[in-house]
């Protein structure tokens, strides 16, 4: 028998399962991402700042559904069904990019294929960490995370090759994106058995000022640090506007996110499993590095070479920051309110994600691309400052802990 914390223990089968419906989804969402900006500006005539902001909008409008789906999910005590509507909303909403005739149709599509993705990731994400164990939920996380990231890699693959095949034919290639997406909904209703509801379990209004209260400051931090994170990594798009900058093909776009979800993907599930070891604080800091030698690199020169390594270092930031925040947010929230801490979470950085991805559309288009990466960087400096200002609280309380 294995014991907990021993290097025999494994994750539970359901981890796997979430992640390979992740993995299913994210295949079907971005065969059409990794196409939608460079469609958007040469097929519909959009301009960049118009991808920012359908970009922001989108993706603001999933993390603010999280609040109401997650504090719901905490309501009922039940994870699942929500998780499986939407994922099916995601399902549906991939036929409606085939059929856009103008940017504003394609904003819609994003926005229900986006409340899909805030109603599930909350109750989803909670899921996760009460399935898994609390010694293992960075493994736990980190291991879905990587699983997502494959298929966030096999997107832009499939899209690339579909593209070459059919003589960078958009429309074909979104409605072929549709299959993965519905395969996703039906292994999630076949192949997850919830938890039962905890003993005792009495329907409650969680973002009720008393339930808030239970959040302990540590929480809050989170939340925090998150927002101030958030503004430093807009929207992947402006990753794929700065490779087409320099002269990459269309139908080659699709390499920027699969180069950048390989690496994230390699490097989310190892660094999930570090994070159950080593302090937090410390891999936060190493992200927020990694993150700034990015910015700068893709500041410096659209030159595929330049390109390549600010994307490299851009998808090992993200495997080693996004598990990590979703640990912490597990780590410091009560059960009966995994759902509802989530969902601010999310609230707050969706909120941020928007600001982030309307000014790096607006600074792209009046002052270049330079700028805004420059601006991404400065915004990791606010976050390492943060973050510098929290351990020297710490330090300081300790100090007086052990004078006394």
């Amino acid at each position: 028998m294995n014991v907990p914390g021993e290097p025999g223990r494994r994750l539970p089968a359901a981890i796997w399962t979430l992640g390979f419906v992740s993995l299913l989804m994210d295949v079907s969402s971005e065969m059409i991402h990794s196409l939608l900006p460079v469609f958007l500006v040469t097929g519909l005539g959009a301009s960049a700042f118009a991808v920012g902001l359908i970009e922001g909008a989108a993706e603001a409008t999933a993390l603010i559904v999280k609040v109401f789906s997650g504090a719901l999910s905490d309501y009922w005590g039940r994870r699942k069904p929500l998780a499986v509507l939407g994922y099916g909303l995601g399902a549906l909403s991939k036929p409606l990019f085939a059929v856009a005739p103008a940017a504003g149709f394609v904003l819609a599509a994003r926005v229900i294929d986006r409340i899909g993705k805030g109603i599930r990731g909350a109750p989803r994400d909670a899921l996760v960490a009460e399935i898994a164990p609390r010694e293992l939920r960075g493994a736990a996380f980190g291991l879905r995370q990587s699983l997502d990231t494959v298929g966030a890699f096999l997107g832009p693959l499939i899209a690339m090759g579909l593209m070459l095949a059919w003589a960078d034919d958009f429309r074909a290639v979104f409605w072929v994106a549709a299959i993965p997406g519905f395969l996703a909904v039906a292994l999630l209703f076949l192949g997850i058995r919830e938890p039962g509801r905890p003993e005792g379990h009495v329907p409650r209004n969680p973002i009720r000022r008393e339930s808030l209260a239970r959040l302990p400051r540590a929480y809050w931090w989170v939340v925090a640090f998150g927002a101030v994170f958030t503004l430093a990594r807009f929207s992947e798009a402006f990753l794929v506007l700065r490779a087409e900058q320099g002269g990459l093909p269309l139908a080659l776009v699709p390499l920027v996110l699969i180069g950048m979800n390989v690496v994230y993907s390699l490097s989310a599930y190892p660094f999930g499993k570090l994070s159950d070891r080593v302090d937090h604080g410390k891999l936060l800091a190493l992200g927020l590095a990694v993150l700034i030698a990015a910015d700068l690199a893709l500041a410096w020169s659209s030159h595929w070479s330049w390109v390549w390594v600010g994307v490299s270092l851009w998808g090992l930031h993200l495997g080693i920051t996004q598990g990590l925040l979703a640990t912490m947010v597990a780590n410091a929230a009560p059960r009966d309110l995994l759902g509802t801490a989530y969902g601010l979470f999310n609230l707050v950085s969706g909120i941020a994600m928007l600001l982030a991805s309307a000014l790096a559309g607006l600074l792209w288009d009046r002052f270049g691309a330079s700028l805004t990466f420059v601006a991404g960087a400065g915004f990791c400096v606010a976050a390492l400052a943060l973050l510098a200002a929290r351990t020297l609280r710490r330090t300081d309380a300790a100090g007086r802990t052990d004078a006394k």
